[in-house]
């Protein structure tokens, strides 16, 4: 494998590890360079239902399972979700995130969210994504409907792996509803959460696992461990592990988008600027869903500082 070329197998992938940090990084960024020049895309996201889920993560402060003191609200109505797609599409982000706790919206709360996409100034709605639990086919025909061009579900962790982190929910239910979304023509962005206790292997294993679905856009966490949940004890990943994770991805995803999100301040502090030259192209800006980001003064400074720049169109 040259410096140029990615890794085809988990084998190869894994023989990253032994390199020296300094090699592994000028290899991930010339891969980076390669796929998407200078550019960086920035994303947000509006929490626009917390709390309350069903579903039982070990992780996550959302889960009714758990008993992490986050602020619970429905839906929120129509007009103030209006309003903060309007304001985070005066910045620049390419994409503004909808995302929602819980299995899966209402009927009524699809059809209230397709009400708010399509009535959107024609130069916002194709920047707008949906984080919305497992939907079926004709709610994705909905969504598609109404103007909606992307699709956020992550798949969190390996196959082999996800049962320690969810009983809820299988890998497979998770996989069909990207390859639901994927199929209503909807471009899909799915990634995971790194630091619940998986290994290498898992980590290499779930990289391949989202090459083999076709998936080009790959958000990537680190846990942010929340207290009352069953990982609130959970040693958050180091510096140097999590950027390694990010250029042992980028070889596996040559061409895939690596937008860095939540647990990105805490895992990484002051060398968060580093991303880049372990080979992301993206980055969540502002808040996450319950817990607080970097501002995005913050991060456009940190994009010039490093001679890159924002690329700001729907397609990124």
């Amino acid at each position: 494998m040259t410096e140029s070329q990615a890794a085809a197998t988990p084998a190869e992938a894994l023989a990253l590890l032994s390199l020296p940090q300094e090699q592994l990084f000028a290899r991930a960024t010339a891969l980076r360079e390669a796929a998407f020049g200078r550019g960086i895309v920035l994303c947000a996201i509006i929490n626009a239902r917390s709390g309350n889920c069903s579903m039982d993560c070990r992780f996550c402060s959302q889960s009714r399972h758990n008993h992490t003191p986050i602020e619970v609200f429905p839906l929120l109505p129509d007009d103030e979700l209006r309003e903060r797609i309007l304001h985070l599409a005066a910045l620049p982000v390419a994409r503004i995130g909808v995302v929602t706790s819980g299995s899966a919206l209402s009927g009524s709360e699809l059809q209230r969210l397709r009400t708010v996409i399509s009535g959107l100034p024609d130069a916002v709605r194709p920047r707008v994504c949906a984080s919305l639990g497992k939907l079926k086919a004709e709610d994705f025909a909905l969504l598609s409907g109404a103007g909606l061009t992307r699709f956020h579900h992550n798949m969190e962790t390996s196959q082999s792996y996800y049962s320690s982190v969810c009983t809820t929910q299988t890998w497979e239910q998770r996989r069909d509803t990207v390859l639901r979304a994927s199929e209503a023509g909807l471009s899909v962005c799915s990634g995971g959460l790194f630091g619940l206790g998986e290994s290498w292997q898992d980590r290499v294993d779930f990289a391949f696992s989202l090459k083999k679905m076709g998936v080009s856009h790959v958000p990537m966490n680190f846990l942010h461990p929340h207290p009352e949940t069953p990982l609130a004890g959970q040693k958050p990943l180091t510096a140097d592990e999590a950027l390694t994770l990010i250029a042992v991805f980028r070889h596996i995803l040559p061409k895939a988008t690596l937008r860095i999100c939540g647990g990105r301040p805490l895992v990484l502090g002051s060398r968060q600027n580093e991303i880049f030259a372990a080979g992301a192209n993206a980055l969540m800006t502002g808040d996450y869903l319950t817990t607080h980001g970097q501002s995005i003064a913050h991060d456009l400074e940190m994009i010039a500082a490093q001679g890159l720049e924002v690329r700001c169109d729907a397609n990124c």
